[in-house]
């Protein structure tokens, strides 16, 4: 087994470690690092997806790979990605829980500032439901968020990589 994932725990966890060190320099740089941060991660996870299925090809299974070992590989890395983000973005939160009141209140200051358009468009409870959301958020919520936003784009591109890089034995 460790055969066929070993290029996926090395590639998602340098995704990983990518995604918290360039967290923790927006937190530095900005007071809401956490949309940044995604589109870091729009960049970082198709660069860990293709390298850790390029190389699962080339050097461990003699220049081939199928759809289904591409998927499979895929999903390792990007779940690595997704839980080392997850994991490390909560334990940023709860080491400087400065940072994720200044984060909150970011959050809610948008909220208020577009009121009327959200409001406009999605109706009064709507925006009261997701007003009082805020304000119940825990440093959790925020990881898992960005957990999730790595997982949906790493299946889109393990999808696409995968039929990319596809090549069966004759």
């Amino acid at each position: 087994m460790i055969k066929y994932f070993g290029s996926a725990y090395q590639f998602g966890t340098l995704g990983g470690v990518l995604g918290l060190i360039s967290f923790g320099f927006l937190s530095w740089l900005v007071p809401d690092p956490t949309n940044l941060n995604l589109i870091f991660g729009y960049i970082i996870t198709p660069i860990s997806l293709f390298l850790a299925l390029k190389f699962f090809k080339e050097y461990t299974n003699n220049g081939y790979l199928s759809f289904a070992e591409g998927m499979s590989v895929g999903f390792v890395t990007y779940m690595i990605i997704a839980l080392i983000s997850v994991i490390g973005i909560w334990a940023i939160f709860e080491i400087f829980p400065e940072l994720f009141e200044t984060v909150k209140a970011s959050k809610l200051q948008v909220m208020e500032t577009n009121r009327e358009t959200i409001i406009s468009q999605v109706g009064e409870s709507s925006y009261q439901t997701t007003e009082s959301s805020l304000m119940e958020m825990n440093p959790l919520d925020i990881a898992l968020n960005d957990g999730i936003w790595k997982i949906v784009p790493g299946l889109f591109f393990t999808i696409i990589i995968s039929i990319i890089l596809r090549k069966n034995p004759n």
